[in-house]
């Protein structure tokens, strides 16, 4: 993996033990993009998996969790992680556009996201999921993965499903529109400044 916006964190606690190595951007036509998920949960690695593609990252992410338990530990921390290293693979975020929107369909499902890294964690999600679970994943963290990950990489997100029926459909256009909205907001413009009034993010 380059090391040109690229990262790679370990996260250990008594509940998870997590490694994520990340690369963010366009990659160029001599880069092959690398996506290895295995948190457990498969949904969840699903989820991932659609976030890194679409937002063309270059993600290994391994976790070994609690899942005796529940799936919560392993969801939240794994979107933790995940923040931590876009924000460490970032860097200061100069020449890059900021800000970022998308919509994604997936069948008869319809999502928005808009993205700043703004440096000011904040996460605004209305999936409207009515199952309980999908998979072995709870539906309710699926909103807290991506409130998660806004607060660890400190950026904010709102992202919002329209319309749909089935909710696999519902969540995964959610996190193709994020990873499109992403992938525009880090792309660069060219310049070396800092896309702020304040002059930092």
């Amino acid at each position: 993996m380059s090391n040109e916006r690229s990262a790679t964190i370990a996260r250990k606690t008594n509940e998870t033990d997590i490694r994520v190595s990340l690369q963010i951007g366009s990659l160029d036509s001599a880069s092959e993009q690398t996506i290895d998920i295995s948190t457990g949960i498969g949904f969840l690695d699903h989820m991932y998996h659609a976030l890194a593609k679409h937002a063309k990252w270059s993600l290994t992410l391994a976790c070994t969790g609690d899942l005796h338990i529940d799936d919560h530990h392993t969801a939240e921390d794994t979107a933790i992680a995940l923040g931590m290293a876009f924000k460490q693979a970032l860097g200061e975020p100069r020449g890059i556009r900021r800000f970022g929107h998308a919509y994604c369909p997936l069948d008869e499902a319809l999502s928005r996201a808009v993205v700043d890294i703004s440096g000011r964690p904040h996460a605004v999600v209305d999936l409207g999921l009515r199952r309980e679970m999908i998979g072995t994943l709870s539906c309710e963290m699926i909103p807290h993965v991506l409130m998660s990950f806004a607060t660890a990489a400190g950026i904010t997100l709102h992202v919002d499903v329209l319309k749909g029926d089935n909710d696999h459909h519902r969540a995964e256009s959610a996190f193709k529109a994020l990873a499109v909205a992403i992938r525009e907001a880090v792309s660069r413009t060219g310049s070396n400044d800092v896309p702020s009034t304040k002059g930092v993010l």
